[in-house]
């Protein structure tokens, strides 16, 4: 009995940290993303560190990318600059892969 507790525990502690990680990854993956749209709307510096973590609030709305993707849309259309919500779900998901890479490389 105990050898299955064990594994249970095992698998327990596994889902926390594949829970963790993908939590992270997406953190660090809109902050880079928002700042990537800062660079288009012309931001830098502080300003440009502001937006990105105003985009990683923005993600706390609902579950998945579309509350993301309406804020980055909106302050672009604001802006007058044109980019399709296809273009900006592909640069999520470009942008998800370095962060995972990211966070793998800081724990090593």
């Amino acid at each position: 009995m105990t050898s299955m507790d064990d594994r249970q525990k095992g698998f327990e502690r596994k889902f926390a940290f594949d829970e963790e990680l993908r939590f992270k990854a997406t953190a660090r993956r809109n902050k880079l993303f928002g700042l990537w749209i800062a660079e288009k709307l012309g931001k830098s510096g502080a300003d440009a560190d502001a937006y990105a973590k105003s985009v990683v609030i923005a993600d706390l709305a609902e579950a998945g990318d579309q509350d993301v993707i309406r804020k980055v849309q909106a302050d672009l259309d604001g802006a007058g600059i044109s980019l399709s919500d296809s273009e900006l779900q592909l640069r999520l998901v470009d942008l998800m892969a370095e962060a995972v890479g990211q966070i793998e490389a800081s724990r090593s």
